[in-house]
């Protein structure tokens, strides 16, 4: 596989519901470069919990879980793929059960261990092969990868994250309201916003960017910019 234009780490941290997963797959594909969603690693994990019939608030049994599940994450942006022992689980892993039970099993710090050790062997080998790869999660700015050519935190207001969440459910065939995701989205902000490690917070060098009211092309137009204005894109001269 050949480098694409992106040279080095795009970090696309922020909560639920900001377009934040969309817009890094679709920027990866734009300029040539791998995607990596660590949501669907932790989720996938989570799914392992539940499975086990382990309480994901028990850290210990948790931890156990995560060390031994073997947990697979392509890098794809055409097609992103979750699977757990050798299982595709992309679909399950965005089921109710697992979003109500995501955040205490993401708080856990040996999970965490896990899961960002993970991730950086992932972004070193994807940077090997392409050149670039953008990176789509709650700390990747600040934990997974400090050192990213380009930070940007997305924010959006709760009712229209909860709006957008809804609609993804839909289309889906996931039942769900905007009422019960609009609640499910300040939970998971609190939770993930004032856990002891790792806590979802901007980068202090992050550029902030607030998606309420931009849709997918406005949304990757503006990083696209960014990409540009740090010079982390390169086009192939033909000739």
């Amino acid at each position: 596989m050949g480098h694409g234009e992106l040279r080095g780490v795009v970090a696309l941290d922020g909560p639920s519901g900001t377009g934040k997963s969309s817009a890094a797959r679709r920027l990866a594909a734009t300029l040539g470069a791998r995607y990596l969603d660590t949501g669907a690693m932790y989720r996938a994990v989570t799914l392992a919990v539940l499975r086990a019939g382990v309480d994901p608030t028990d850290a210990e049994r948790v931890a156990e879980v995560a060390r031994t599940a073997r947990l697979e994450q392509g890098d794809d942006p055409e097609r992103s793929t979750t699977a757990v022992d050798g299982v595709d689980v992309g679909a399950e892993i965005r089921g109710p059960e697992v979003t109500l039970a995501v955040s205490p099993v993401s708080a856990v710090p040996e999970v965490r261990e896990l899961l960002v050790a993970r991730q950086r062997e992932i972004i070193a080998a994807a940077l090997e092969r392409a050149g670039g790869i953008v990176v789509e999660g709650r700390d990747i700015g600040t934990v997974v990868v400090p050192d990213a050519g380009l930070k940007v935190y997305l924010t959006a207001d709760a009712q229209a994250r909860a709006q957008r969440r809804t609609r993804q459910d839909h289309a889906s065939g996931r039942a769900s309201t905007v009422d019960a995701t609009l609640a499910d989205v300040r939970r998971r902000d609190t939770y993930d916003s004032t856990r002891a490690v790792s806590p979802l917070r901007p980068a202090e060098d992050a550029v902030e960017l607030d998606t309420t009211a931009l849709d997918l092309a406005g949304v990757l137009a503006a990083l696209v910019d960014l990409v540009e204005r740090r010079g982390l894109r390169v086009v192939a001269v033909g000739g």
